[in-house]
C-alpha cells in the first residue's frame, strides 16, 4: 500500500489505538502564560536529557516558540481532565487552570511532572512542527497519569492493588 492510499480518517482512528499520556505545553504568548494540550510527546535522550514534541503548524505555540526559546511541559494527573479540555480548545472561563513557574517558564500548577525545556531544533513533519528540546529543570510528584486512548480520556486503575487479579505471594 502506498502512503497516498491511506485514508486520513482511518489513519487518525488507528493512531488513536496507541494509548498516550496527556501533556500541556506552556509558554509565554504576548506577555501572558498560555498553554496547549498535546499527546505528541516522548523522551528522546537521557544523556543529555532531551524530549521531543510535535505541534500543528497553525498552533499558537508554533508561532511563539523558536529555537533557543524556553517552554514548559506538564504531565497531567487523572484529575486534570478539565485542564486538558481547556487547553485543548474547549475553555471553561469559570475554571481557568493555574500556572506556577519552574526555572522561569510557566508550568501547570499541581501537575504530575513539570519540565522546563529549551528548544534546540525544529523540523517540518507534514502538517506538524517537530521540536527537540533540552531539559533544564524538572519536578515530580506522586499520582496517576491522565491517559488518552481511542478518542477518550482513560484512567489507570490496573495499578491499584485492589484491582490486581494476581496473587503477590
Amino acid at each position: 500500500m502506498q502512503m497516498r492510499d491511506v485514508d486520513a480518517r482511518a489513519f487518525r482512528r488507528v493512531m488513536g489505538k496507541f494509548a498516550t499520556g496527556v501533556t500541556v505545553l506552556s509558554f509565554v504568548h504576548e506577555g501572558q502564560p498560555a498553554g496547549m494540550t498535546a499527546n505528541a510527546f516522548m523522551s528522546l535522550s537521557v544523556d543529555p536529557p532531551m524530549v521531543l514534541i510535535a505541534v500543528r503548524t497553525q498552533a499558537r505555540f508554533a508561532s511563539s516558540i523558536k529555537v533557543g526559546d524556553a517552554f514548559g511541559i506538564s504531565f497531567l494527573r487523572e484529575e486534570h481532565e478539565e485542564a486538558s479540555s481547556h487547553f485543548g480548545g474547549r475553555p471553561n472561563p469559570g475554571q481557568v487552570p493555574a500556572f506556577s513557574e519552574l526555572a522561569t517558564v510557566p508550568v501547570l500548577d499541581g501537575a504530575l511532572v513539570q519540565l522546563a525545556v529549551r528548544a534546540n531544533a525544529v523540523h517540518i513533519g507534514g502538517d506538524h512542527l517537530i521540536y527537540t528540546a533540552d531539559v533544564e529543570a524538572l519536578e515530580e510528584s506522586d499520582g496517576r497519569p491522565l491517559l488518552f486512548f481511542s478518542g477518550a480520556y482513560k484512567q489507570l486503575h490496573a495499578l491499584d492493588p485492589a484491582n490486581c487479579w494476581f496473587d503477590r505471594g
